[in-house]
């Protein structure tokens, strides 16, 4: 069989193969749809209200998120609502006098039911006490709330029941049937302004599944619209999320550990191997107490006192000799009277000093020693 018949059986068999995959896929298998809810990313994780805010402004409405209440920047109008989260009790007093002034003259102010606290609940002119509104411990009923053509939802399950003192008229109330009057939900008037407590708001928060979907009911949406009711289309709805804020320090520890945690036992760890140990005392190193020049100089006067000066003259000579091989070789290779003429011709001596200064002196005349010592350091260095 030719090459070129073998390539073509073999893209034969490639083909069928490729063509019975493709039989069985798609016997096996056909093209469906499914929608998956994707966890939430970016606003929607920190701020619990973004649905109600984007709900109101595709109904035409203004609103804006914020995560403090900071009034000389809301700059509030009669016809705008404000609906806060958290608990109003943190408010201070310049702030709760602001906001009755301003629902006064026609504002609308959501606010949520706590939970009695002694601590908080101490101080007589927070916001819900000049309201009239007490919270109440024990068990919640659910509240039926039914929108024409939708399921019925039970409402105001969770959260916290409260109670009115009387001192502030009520236009609007959500019982919950009992024998000690509480209340899920209630619109108070106060000046021309209305003041809705609510029992639990829920309903109002974003979705997390399936199972909690938030403002994608219809029957949740209703019920927000008609919370907003009041002033819904005519100012902006300021939407306060996060009143209380974490303390930084309490943030770092609880969330910044992956960082500071080996940070610090990093500086532990420098501060042990900087910090000083106590122990057995361990002997000082030996230091040297002399320079090379001073032990140099320690042998030479050694070498002399026991009478061995022609060692220190022929060191020197020695060193003249080396320096005189690496620049005259040729004077260096003589030997006798021609060496001695032809270093002082090349050093343009006279024959009678050069002749001093290469005999050995005796070992007793110290004069002699120094003289032809200082000669030969001359010649070396005019070499």
């Amino acid at each position: 069989m030719s090459l070129r018949w073998r390539y073509a059986l073999i893209a034969l068999v490639a083909l069928l193969l490729c063509g019975v995959l493709t039989v069985l896929f798609l016997s096996n298998y056909e093209r469906g749809s499914e929608e998956i809810t994707l966890p939430a990313y970016g606003e929607p994780t920190y701020n619990p209200l973004f649905a109600l805010r984007e709900t109101i402004r595709r109904d035409g409405g203004k609103a804006e998120s914020r995560r403090q209440l900071d009034l000389p920047t809301m700059r509030l109008q009669p016809g705008d609502t404000v609906l806060m989260l958290d608990d109003p009790r943190l408010l201070t007093p310049s702030q709760v006098d602001d906001l009755l002034d301003w629902v006064q003259f026609g504002g609308h102010l959501v606010l949520r039911a706590q939970e009695p606290d002694e601590a908080l609940d101490a101080d007589g002119n927070n916001l819900l006490h000049r309201l009239g509104v007490a919270g109440q411990e024990g068990f919640a009923r659910c509240q039926t709330w039914q929108v024409p053509g939708q399921e019925s939802h039970q409402e105001f399950c969770g959260g916290t029941r409260f109670t009115l003192d009387g001192t502030t008229r009520v236009e609007y109330r959500w019982s919950d049937g009992n024998a000690d009057k509480s209340v899920a939900w209630a619109r108070l008037r106060y000046g021309t302004g209305r003041v809705d407590i609510l029992g639990d708001m829920d309903f109002l928060l974003n979705g997390t599944g399936p199972g909690d979907p938030g403002l994608r009911d219809l029957p949740h949406r209703d019920l927000s619209r008609l919370v907003l009711a009041p002033n819904y289309g005519q100012g902006t709805v300021h939407l306060v999320y996060a009143m209380e804020m974490p303390s930084l320090w309490k943030t770092v520890i609880q969330r910044g550990w992956p960082i500071w945690l080996p940070l610090l036992l990093a500086l532990l760890a420098w501060l042990w191997a900087r910090s000083q140990r106590f122990g057995a005392l361990l002997p000082s190193p030996r230091e040297e107490r002399r320079s090379l020049l001073e032990h140099v100089r320690a042998s030479g006067e050694l070498l002399h006192r026991y009478g061995k000066s022609p060692l220190l003259y022929d060191a020197v000579r020695q060193s003249f000799l080396a320096r005189l091989r690496r620049r005259s070789p040729m004077a260096a290779a003589l030997t006798g009277e021609a060496q001695v003429q032809a270093i002082a011709d090349h050093l343009q001596w006279p024959i009678s000093r050069v002749q001093t200064a290469m005999q050995v002196p005796p070992s007793r005349d110290d004069t002699a020693l120094r003289e032809r010592i200082r000669l030969l350091i001359q010649m070396r260095n005019q070499l």
